[in-house]
């Protein structure tokens, strides 16, 4: 007999609903969160379950990693594509995870990507890369404004980088400010020494990687913006046209026509903003550094405006990156 699993999964515990080939529930319970518990529960009919499915919450990897690893057939469902039940008049997390395992056993699940646990490690450190880079904007932009309310000075990036805490004193008479940028000051030198230890510690670790050295050797695209679009794609054999990664990538306009005319805007957010991010920023340089990507965004510049310009320029990057292969034989 075979068998379907849904888990409704949530900060502190998980309901579990399993259904047999004729939709009928053999199995329903509410347990904590727990992996070794999960899997002595789940044990019993781990011989018929096909599957087993979770929602793409914000804390699924210790699930799925330990039913993983314990043997289970995982299916990460995508929660944005999940169309629910109309026929339900009162839903619950009982019946959450009940259309969760139907979904599965009808072939009709909208699935995510799991990406492989060491790969998703360095995107997620490559991620916090960039968080602690928008927090060292954050402290740059106020050590700026500190100089020009009070002294009318216009600091740079690079001259604010190279002050120090006597300097700091010497510019300003009053204490209380003294130590407002004095503290923006320490912050910002904590910040940008881990952002150079998570370059250096992913550089390491994916150096030898043969598509990485050539995504890295398109013009644009140097050591970080090849470490996101590295690792935020893992896998480019995911994605069966050229097309779908672009769309992925946020690089194809969303919008629903009828009759010649637009109606409306799909949802622009679907997808990955980080490959977005990578690949605008990449245009960006493109642009400057490489004649043939110049006149081409000129071209477009001509017809449009510059942000459409420059997105037309970073769609034809994914589309580069989509076809350099994974490995030289």
């Amino acid at each position: 007999m075979q068998l379907y699993g849904g888990i409704d999964l949530h900060s502190n515990n998980c309901v579990i609903n399993i259904i047999d080939e004729h939709e009928t529930v053999i199995f329903k319970k509410k347990i904590k969160n727990n992996i070794d518990l999960m899997i002595s529960t789940l044990q019993p009919y781990s011989d018929g379950l096909v599957g087993l499915v979770v929602e793409s919450t914000y804390n699924w990897y210790w699930l799925v990693d330990g039913l993983m690893n314990a043997g289970f057939k995982m299916h990460l469902a995508n929660t944005t594509a999940i169309q629910q039940y109309s026929g339900l008049k009162y839903a619950d997390d009982d019946s959450d995870a009940n259309w969760l395992a139907r979904m599965l056993k009808l072939d009709i699940l909208p699935t995510g990507y799991i990406y492989p646990k060491q790969q998703r490690m360095q995107r997620d450190l490559l991620r916090k890369r960039m968080q602690l880079v928008q927090e060292n904007t954050k402290h740059l932009l106020s050590i700026q404004g500190l100089y020009e309310r009070h002294i009318n000075l216009r600091m740079t990036n690079n001259e604010i980088k190279k002050l120090k805490s006597d300097k700091v004193e010497l510019d300003f008479e009053d204490t209380n400010t003294q130590l407002a940028v004095i503290s923006n000051l320490s912050i910002l030198q904590c910040l940008t020494q881990q952002i150079k230890l998570i370059e250096n510690k992913l550089k390491t670790q994916l150096k030898l990687d043969d598509r990485y050295v050539r995504i890295t050797s398109i013009n644009g695209i140097g050591l970080i913006l090849g470490l996101t679009i590295t690792l935020e794609t893992v896998d480019i054999s995911r994605f069966n046209k050229v097309g779908q990664y672009a769309s992925y990538c946020r690089l194809v306009s969303g919008a629903r026509y009828s009759n010649g005319k637009k109606k409306a805007k799909t949802n622009t957010k679907n997808g990955n903003k980080y490959l977005c991010w990578a690949f605008i920023e990449a245009a960006n340089f493109a642009i400057r550094f490489n004649d043939t990507v110049k006149r081409f965004y000129q071209r477009k510049l001509a017809k449009t405006n510059a942000v459409i310009a420059r997105k037309a320029v970073a769609h034809k990057l994914a589309r580069a990156c989509y076809y350099i292969p994974e490995s030289v034989t």
